[in-house]
């Protein structure tokens, strides 16, 4: 079962208990940060109400990210679990053949997902009309337009095929993802395992502890877009991985992630 909040979620268990059926619990995200205050409660309350009881009554709880794992079983977990990744495809999410040399300042900052508000569109907007000097190239679908925001210096990708988002992977600055509310994104491990420089939403960058050094965390508030663009120009204009560092955290990827490797510990 994937989210405990899911009522499929929540019919499965009660089914599987019925039928004597063990029960593995894959949690990917914990709380969203919901623009209305009312709907933050609600989530608050239902996993307290509910998530807590899913997890305890599970016979096994797999998490992808251990930021979410930290944030519903705290730091001295009160209950055993597994960390297990989601995969990535490595025939086709690969490293460039040359490793690039210097910083990749030339290629455009890459954003790759939802065009919904959880996803940072509002603080990607901000941040392309304060620095008209960088090139923004957004790829996904959604509600919210970027064509529309009027800025010469963004350009929106639409949907891609995943060949063709590696090699936007493999062609870019980096990857930028001002999102709340995650567990570990795909397309952070995607841009990993093509050795993009990563900056995302805290507390992604705290989803694997073991890749956390090539990750650049920024503290995202959906409520102070300017202030959140601020904090994403200060970590662009930072010093950025090395093509060493890059080659290393390409093949960590390679090694961390896989759906086969994910799979197999799932029927574990």
């Amino acid at each position: 079962m994937k989210w405990a909040l899911y009522v499929t979620s929540i019919v499965a268990l009660l089914a599987a208990r019925f039928r004597r059926r063990p029960v593995v619990l894959i949690q990917h995200i914990a709380g969203i940060a919901f623009s209305s205050t009312w709907l933050r409660v609600v989530m608050a309350l239902a996993n307290l109400v509910v998530t807590r009881r899913m997890l305890r009554a599970a016979d096994r709880l797999v998490f992808i990210s251990d930021a979410v794992r930290q944030e519903l079983l705290g730091d001295a977990a009160w209950r055993d679990y597994r960390l297990v990744f989601n995969g990535v495809d490595g025939t086709v999410f690969y490293p460039p053949m040359l490793p690039p040399v210097g910083t990749a300042s030339a290629g455009p900052v890459l954003f790759v997902g939802r065009y919904v508000a959880k996803k940072g569109l509002a603080v990607i907007r901000a941040l392309a009309a304060r620095r008209p000097d960088l090139n923004f190239h957004l790829a996904g679908s959604g509600p919210i337009d970027p064509s529309g925001w009027g800025l010469a210096n963004v350009r929106d990708l639409g949907p891609q095929s995943q060949r063709a988002l590696a090699e936007l992977y493999r062609s870019a600055a980096l990857l930028l993802l001002p999102s709340v509310g995650e567990g570990y994104p795909l397309v952070i491990q995607e841009a990993m395992a093509c050795g993009l420089p990563v900056i995302c939403g805290q507390p992604s960058e705290r989803a694997d502890p073991a890749a956390a050094a090539w990750l650049t965390g920024v503290a995202i508030d959906l409520y102070d877009p300017e202030g959140s663009a601020a904090r994403c120009a200060a970590a662009i204009d930072a010093p950025r991985p090395d093509a060493a560092a890059r080659a290393a955290m390409a093949a960590y990827a390679a090694r961390a992630y896989s759906w086969q490797a994910m799979a197999g510990a799932v029927l574990a």
